[in-house]
């Protein structure tokens, strides 16, 4: 899933979703994603524990930012994420080791030679008004999301292996063949091939249940009274203000330990707002950073960090002179010096990248070795492209989403020093992804964290030619085939090797310039228990307590 624009460059904070009730996965269900390796470890604040005063559920309160719906079929940043998860649910879900366990399926078979699914749902399965939840909700909501009228710009993405799914994305048919109804309780769902992957999209909010009702008698804004079945149910929302979720007393799993989430919508500073006693969760911005840290700071104690599976990188409009050209492309590679950035620009808050994948994702090979910095190298390519040097390229702008300013002139200034090219910076606000998704951008700055733990979620969905997320319109033959091959590869090692493969290509190809991996540095009042910060930056409050010595009041 994609970083909203301003994510950690500005100071406001994005805070993303959480995972609650989360169940062991059944006995027998023999998913495939048994074979991941575990990820970077969770962070977490303490267990939730008596104290003198005793503990409460309480209220949280978060900085959050405004959605621009809140439409499961359309979601495709982290900002989005964080109500999403709360309102709806799935199938399934990820734990927060990242394995696909049961949600509103209790269990599944996997026949067909893997290609076929049958989900069995939880008795008493119910919406928020307490309406029961069918497998017709579960197919008219799939369906719904792969209706070209939905508009939905992930449902290729993340529900096209679905039989029938192309059909019915191109609006040729209304009916998703590769879903049928067999009663009640059971849903099967056919894939187009055998993928190791497949129950981890649908953990994407793309494939969660929503009411028809409720969508088809909403009006165009239906989602603004969603009638989910997730462990929250949403009560008010003010644009600019305030977002506030109350526990849904009839959801199918263990019921919140909070009784509200209150996300402040407004402007200020969120660190401000956290010093002050008005937020109990805050993630530290680059200009605090340094005194979090500090060991002598009574704020240092209160400090979770956090690896995240993220990758943040230029990319490049391949289709777009001069990035047309693979010596050119290649040329801004070896000018980019990667580590000043990530010791100076972000105060060794990040972790350099050489290649796509983040470290703690399954495939990540961790002595890579991406192109490197080399000045003197990227000014002789610039030279031997059909461009015949810098004097000869056409006019270039690199854009940001909002917030972005700062660093877009740090890329510029180092781009002119290192090649001699004058870079124009554009920021963009609120319609920065519509034009990513046009393909309009010659050069962008754009950030990615994974939505399951597979390397299918980086490579094949960020550079496969035909991906909607391939957004600079890489295309290679060779790594299409790998990544082809990778999907329907039953031997894990092999699977891993096709992937390796691949990326190296697509770095000798510098089909973009991987930066960096994020890290997050969370700070987390001390009477808050039991919180959790997972490697995909999701916030996990099963379990979470706020204790009753809280100056906001219980």
């Amino acid at each position: 899933m994609r970083f909203p624009p301003i994510w950690r460059l500005a100071s406001a904070l994005a805070l993303v979703a959480s995972l609650l009730g989360l169940v062991p996965a059944c006995e027998g269900l023999g998913g495939p994603e048994r074979w991941f390796s575990a990820p970077a470890p969770v962070a977490s604040a303490p267990a939730p524990a008596q104290s003198a005063l005793g503990t409460v559920a309480g209220r949280l309160r978060l900085y959050g930012t405004n959605p621009a719906d809140l439409d499961p079929a359309r979601a495709q940043d982290v900002a989005t994420w964080q109500y999403l998860l709360q309102i709806y649910s799935g199938l399934v879900k990820l734990n927060e080791r990242l394995e696909v366990v049961p949600d509103a399926a209790e269990s599944w078979q996997i026949t067909n030679g893997g290609r076929t699914y049958r989900f069995h749902l939880r008795p008493g399965l119910k919406f928020q008004d307490a309406k029961p939840v069918t497998a017709n909700d579960f197919k008219y909501s799939l369906e719904r999301a792969t209706d070209p009228a939905s508009h939905s710009p992930v449902a290729g993405a993340y529900l096209g292996d679905i039989a029938g799914a192309a059909e019915k994305l191109s609006g040729r048919t209304t009916e998703l063949r590769g879903v049928r109804v067999v009663d009640e309780r059971t849903l099967e769902i056919t894939i187009d091939a055998p993928k190791t992957y497949f129950l981890s999209k649908l953990t994407y909010p793309t494939a969660f249940v929503v009411d028809r009702a409720n969508v088809e008698g909403g009006g165009s804004q239906w989602w603004r009274k969603p009638n989910g079945t997730g462990p929250f149910r949403l009560k008010e929302w003010i644009d600019d203000d305030h977002l506030l979720l109350e526990r849904n007393e009839n959801y199918y799993g263990p019921l919140p330990t909070l009784d509200q989430i209150d996300y402040y919508l407004g402007g200020g500073s969120p660190m401000t707002m956290y010093e002050r006693d008005e937020l109990d969760v805050v993630e530290v911005g680059l200009g605090d950073i340094e005194r979090v840290l500090d060991p002598t700071n009574p704020l240092s104690k209160e400090l979770l960090v956090q690896p995240l599976l993220s990758l943040w990188y230029i990319g490049f409009n391949t289709r777009q002179p001069p990035f047309d050209d693979i010596k050119v492309r290649q040329a801004f590679n070896l000018a980019t010096d990667k580590d000043k950035l990530v010791n100076i620009t972000f105060k060794r808050t990040r972790a350099k990248a050489e290649g796509v994948l983040p470290p703690g994702m399954p495939g990540y090979q961790s002595g890579f070795q991406g192109l490197g910095f080399n000045p003197a190298k990227a000014r002789q390519l610039i030279a031997e492209s059909k461009y015949g040097g810098v004097e000869n390229l056409p006019e270039i702008t690199l854009t940001l989403g909002e917030g972005g300013g700062p660093l877009g002139q740090t890329l510029a200034e180092m781009y002119h020093r290192n090649l001699g090219v004058k870079i124009n910076v554009m920021t963009v606000g609120e319609g920065f992804f519509a034009d990513l998704e046009a393909r309009r951008y010659q050069m962008y700055y754009m950030g990615w964290v994974a939505d399951y733990a597979d390397p299918q979620d980086f490579l094949d969905v960020l550079l496969h030619s035909q991906s909607p997320a391939n957004y600079g319109n890489y295309s290679n033959p060779e790594v299409d085939s790998l990544l082809e091959r990778a999907r329907t590869e039953s031997d894990n090692s092999a699977r891993l090797r096709l992937y390796a493969e691949a990326e190296r290509k697509v770095v000798e190809d510098a089909a973009l310039v991987p930066l960096f991996h994020d890290v997050s540095h969370v700070l987390v009042k001390p009477r808050v228990r039991g919180l959790r910060w997972t490697p995909l930056g999701i916030l996990s409050f099963a379990g979470t307590s706020v204790a009753a010595d809280q100056a906001h009041g219980s």
